[in-house]
């Protein structure tokens, strides 16, 4: 009898039954608390804790929730991404509203400034037009007023509004430029734009 303890390779009636001997399986290749035998026949007991190929895995840092961790190409890796948990955005221009890149949780919302949504009121939009599901009512609320103006031009630059009471201005007369001549000392005349 041979010295090994366990049998590898029995044969009978001249057919091989059972042949470890060219067997490559070793307690690292075989998941743990799994058993088997090696090519001497002896029993061995698993000991890889891998329960994932992760050689295809496609995630990366950026794309997982930070502190979190997960395997890839079989190294585990640490997420990095922001979890921003109930973002909560006010809209308080026409500007677009910028949402924080990372992890939200689904309970956040984005709403309009409370100042802007006291505003929408029917009253304050034109009859037949909706803004976010206000209708109007406004209809002009009486004739509005106008009013003419007469300016001179001046070294500065005007701005020319109505005053107030006034809706818009109908009609603006710019007067001609103040121009003078006199005559000077030395025989000719001066000229003076205002």
């Amino acid at each position: 009898m041979a010295n090994n303890q366990y049998a590898n390779k029995v044969i009978f009636g001249g057919n091989t039954i059972i042949d470890l001997t060219a067997d490559t399986v070793t307690a690292a290749k075989i998941l743990t608390g799994y058993t088997a035998h090696d090519a001497s026949g002896a029993p061995i007991t698993g000991q890889c804790d891998f329960d994932a190929n992760t050689q295809d895995a496609t995630a990366s840092v950026s794309e997982v929730l930070n502190t979190k961790t997960f395997y890839a190409q079989g190294v585990k890796k640490t997420g990095e991404m922001t979890n921003n948990g109930a973002v909560a955005g006010v809209i308080s221009s026409l500007s677009a509203y910028t949402i924080p890149q990372g992890y939200h949780d689904g309970s956040g919302t984005v709403s309009i400034d409370s100042t802007d949504t006291a505003l929408l009121i029917p009253g304050n939009i034109k009859d037949g037009i909706t803004i976010l599901g206000v209708t109007g009512t406004y209809s002009g609320g009486g004739t509005p007023t106008s009013q003419a103006k007469t300016v001179t031009p001046t070294a500065s630059q005007q701005v020319i509004l109505p005053d107030n009471g006034y809706d818009y201005l109908s009609q603006v007369t710019v007067n001609a430029v103040p121009y003078t001549e006199t005559d000077n000392a030395a025989g000719g005349y001066t000229v003076t734009i205002l």
